[in-house]
């Protein structure tokens, strides 16, 4: 592929990004910059929020803006892994057995209430979000790019649920809530939808080529040597905090380090600060923890003890750009 983007063009894409999914989604422009920084990245993203504010109306809204092709599961009990990955059939014309490609073998897959699947159904998962191929009947078949995975799950609810383990957390890149709109936003939602639902409407802004040009930029944004160990020295000192039973694995550093560099991409520049980094402790760490005992009977949460973290780690200064 051609470097044919350059940090100017990142930030471009962004912007018109935002404008064609703020069609649909009022209000939320940090939800939106996430997104499309784990889109950057290559990333898959979980929504933790309750029913009704928006999930999978982003995800249709983004397939749409990229032009890209769209599924959505919806997890139950009774769901099996080869409602996810697909499966041979016989064909009794041909008498041979013929794949057919499941849900997940689409470029935006929106797995809505992922918790709600059996841990069995939800490994089903795991090659495809960190390998991006999926293996059936001893044949390895590759997924389509871009591939990004959008998984939902009820941060309420947890009756009939099966909580995802640390292995398959630690696949997700960012994890975000959306929140419930603020009243203006909510009235203008209103009026938006008053007709006809915007997203009927919305039309491709950029294809697969340039989103996947656009994150190879990204790609390509410098990272002085101080701000690396920066970003390290966070993560390490999650593994010694006290109230840390597990700290971030490398590859929670290397999560940090692709999301900061998406993210100066989109603001235009062509090198990291560590205000990227800081901006994203939280989205790109938070998850992979697994707190002590006594912090969980202090109910102190995990983004409470990263924000502590961020206060002791020393800055990195002098000139990053070079």
């Amino acid at each position: 592929m051609t470097p044919d983007f350059s940090p100017s063009d990142v930030r471009a894409f962004g912007e018109t990004l935002f404008t064609s999914l703020e069609k649909v989604i009022v209000g939320k422009r940090s939800a939106l910059e996430l997104i499309t920084i784990g889109l950057l990245c290559q990333g898959h993203i979980l929504i933790e929020d309750v029913p009704g504010v928006g999930k999978t109306v982003l995800a249709r809204a983004l397939a749409k803006s990229l032009n890209c092709s769209f599924s959505r599961l919806q997890f139950t009990p009774d769901m099996l892994p080869s409602d996810v990955t697909g499966a041979s059939i016989f064909n009794q014309e041909t008498r041979q057995f013929e794949f057919r490609p499941g849900p997940i073998f689409h470029q935006i897959v929106l797995t809505d209430e992922i918790n709600r699947a059996t841990p069995k159904t939800q490994a089903a998962l795991l090659e495809a979000m960190e390998e991006r191929q999926v293996t059936v009947d001893g044949q390895t078949r590759p997924l389509p790019s871009p591939f990004l995975v959008l998984a939902t799950q009820n941060p309420i609810e947890y009756e009939g649920t099966f909580p995802l383990p640390e292995a398959q957390l630690d696949r997700f890149l960012l994890r975000l809530r959306m929140g419930y709109p603020a009243s203006g936003d909510e009235i203008r939602i209103l009026s938006s939808q008053q007709l006809q639902h915007p997203l009927e409407n919305l039309t491709p802004v950029f294809d697969a080529e340039q989103t996947l040009q656009a994150a190879q930029a990204a790609r390509r944004v410098h990272v002085a040597e101080t701000v690396k160990r920066y970003i390290v020295e966070i993560t390490q000192r999650t593994r010694q905090h006290s109230e840390i039973y597990l700290g971030a694995s490398p590859r929670g550093s290397l999560a940090l380090f692709r999301a900061a560099q998406a993210r100066a991409a989109l603001l235009g520049r062509d090198y990291l600060l560590p205000d990227d980094v800081k901006s994203l402790v939280v989205p790109t760490l938070a998850h992979r923890l697994i707190l002590s005992p006594a912090a969980r009977l202090r109910e102190v949460s995990a983004e409470k003890l990263l924000q502590e973290i961020l206060l002791t780690v020393p800055v990195p200064g002098g000139d990053l750009s070079a």
